[in-house]
């Protein structure tokens, strides 16, 4: 059977490189925490993804296509299928005026942003630093353990699953007539985050979901208890 390109599709998996087995990333809470990699800011558990829209790897993606429902398959990814090859003229010397002139104290290790793509800092040495601007993971091959839990089948539970892959926690999606409509109840914040990634979910939702012609959001807003007009 298999899956296909626009499906839906959720996983749990694990990447680690193959020359020496470290963990590169796990949806596995207990596995992050056993390897001392557990982030607070990670959102662990299945993950969602589109086949054919370039939200995974393409030899994960490739993996996927041939598996079923709760299988689970291990599978060795080369740059190729993976973050690509290294490229050396991706290496550069910047003066480090140039990151002072941004009131940056570059190190080595440090991620900064040069011209909208991220660079990782190598060295700093007399007034120079050596950013590379490959991909931490560029040239790598890599060893990934992936288990097939879920094909989301029904069009709200795919609005419900891009949602949740945005971060954002609707109280009800419902889907008639090619409208989807999303509520949020007056407990969700709707901070400048919520308005951000609730853009993008109406943006992906209609470009991911062929039958579906439009996103209509309702949403409740209350006055904080105490606080009266003046």
């Amino acid at each position: 059977m298999g899956f296909n390109d626009g499906d839906f599709v959720k996983v749990e998996y694990t990447a680690r490189r193959a020359s020496d087995g470290s963990l590169v990333f796990t949806t596995e809470e207990k596995t992050a925490r056993d390897e001392g990699a557990y982030s607070n800011e990670t959102t662990y558990g299945p993950q969602l993804i589109v086949l054919g829209k370039k939200s995974a790897l393409k030899g994960v993606e490739d993996a996927i296509k041939s598996m079923e429902v709760g299988e689970t398959k291990k599978v060795t990814i080369s740059p190729t299928d993976g973050f690509g090859e290294r490229d050396e003229k991706l290496v550069n010397v910047m003066r480090m005026s140039e990151f002072r002139d941004k009131d940056v104290n570059p190190y080595p290790g440090m991620q900064v942003d040069i011209d909208g793509h991220i660079a990782t800092v190598k060295s700093v040495n007399s007034g120079r630093v050596l950013v590379d601007m490959n991909h931490p993971l560029a040239g790598e091959t890599l060893a990934y353990e992936i288990k097939v839990v879920e094909k989301v089948e029904s069009e709200a539970d795919k609005v419900k699953s891009l949602a949740e892959f945005y971060s954002l926690k609707p109280d009800s999606v419902t889907v008639n007539a090619g409208i989807a409509k999303v509520a949020f109840g007056e407990k969700v914040e709707k901070d400048e985050k919520y308005l951000v990634n609730k853009s993008v979910l109406a943006q992906s939702a209609l470009r991911y979901i062929g039958d579906l012609k439009k996103v209509v959001f309702e949403e409740e807003y209350a006055r904080p208890e105490g606080k009266k007009d003046a």
